[in-house]
């Protein structure tokens, strides 16, 4: 079994919001209660709708933010109470490619400088050096040795990912948090870019938090799928259980809105009613209760929690009921 390199235990992020004169502070749960154990070399897709916590759960892996509370270590390094330079050795084994290939990059600096710039950084590799691994990392990403001196705009959005994805990877992290990597680009260049991800992946062994909308991306991509909703997970597990069965209503109903090239008419679609709940005011109960067919007076006061079923595990008091 790979060695565990990342491993979360009830991360919570909140946000204090004002609500106006005279008003007391709101708190935002962007983040409630999330724990999971990543292997060297393995996927896991986080899935959910927009506003329910993907992206924050990337800050605070990335020690961009600070979670409010909950354990969060890396490579078995308890991040809480870490010293300054125990979280910059933190922040070289957890790297990060951004949703956006046409913001993440300086549109004021060449390509190579900003490729070598992590090595400049994190290490003590001369000026020759670090342009000999530069333009090895380049080779490795499809990139020409004539592309070292050119400014951002000069590629397209494609290969402005490529070269946020060598960026990511200058250092060799033991965990990539890639956010919506693919969703800006052409469908025929998400293919190249997911290749290259995986590709880059059996080489290093690096492990990846792979956030995404698309379901068929994460088909391909991943090993493991957490399913989040309003800031909590409502299931988790292989992603080969989880295609083949969903367990929960709202992974049901997500899957059942991917686009398919052959439809199943023996899989009706499943219409989820109603808008994401106001996170500054959330339902009590399960916080999917007001939009779930099968939702009981128990799911409108009782909070279910996550327990394990099937091999997975999934957040419903009914997950056997409708499951027959």
């Amino acid at each position: 079994m790979s060695a565990i390199v990342l491993t979360a235990r009830e991360l919570t992020r909140h946000y204090s919001v004002s609500r106006g004169l005279f008003q007391p502070l709101a708190s935002v749960q962007a983040l409630n209660g999330v724990s999971f154990d990543l292997q060297a070399g393995k996927t896991l897709a986080v899935v959910g709708e927009s506003g329910c916590g993907k992206s924050t759960l990337a800050r605070a892996l990335t020690l961009i933010e600070q979670p409010s509370s909950g354990s969060l270590q890396i490579a078995g390094q308890e991040v809480s109470g870490a010293s300054r330079a125990q979280r910059k050795q933190l922040r070289r084994d957890v790297q990060m490619v951004f949703q956006n290939p046409y913001a993440s990059l300086n549109p004021r600096q060449k390509i190579g400088d900003q490729l070598g710039e992590p090595l400049l950084i994190n290490t003590a590799l001369s000026r020759l050096e670090r342009r000999e691994r530069v333009q090895a990392m380049m080779q490795q990403v499809g990139l020409r040795p004539e592309h070292y001196q050119r400014y951002p705009h000069m590629f397209s959005g494609g290969q402005r990912q490529r070269i946020a994805l060598a960026r990511a990877m200058m250092l060799q992290p033991k965990v990539l948090v890639a956010d919506e990597p693919t969703s800006a680009l052409d469908v025929s260049i998400q293919a190249q870019v997911l290749n290259l991800f995986m590709d880059l992946q059996e080489q290093y062994g690096t492990a990846y938090v792979f956030i995404s909308h698309n379901l068929s991306v994460v088909r391909h991509v991943a090993d493991d799928v957490l399913v989040m909703y309003l800031g909590r997970p409502v299931e988790m597990g292989p992603k080969e259980l989880i295609y083949a069965r969903p367990l929960h209503p709202y992974t049901q109903a997500l899957l059942s809105a991917t686009p398919t090239i052959h439809p199943d008419p023996s899989k009706p679609k499943i219409r989820i009613v109603g808008e994401l709940p106001n996170p500054l005011d959330p339902p009590a109960g399960c916080a999917f209760h007001k939009r779930c067919p099968h939702a009981t007076e128990r799911c409108r006061t009782e909070q279910p929690p996550l327990r394990l079923l099937e091999a997975r595990q999934v957040a419903c008091h009914h997950a056997e009921t409708i499951n027959r």
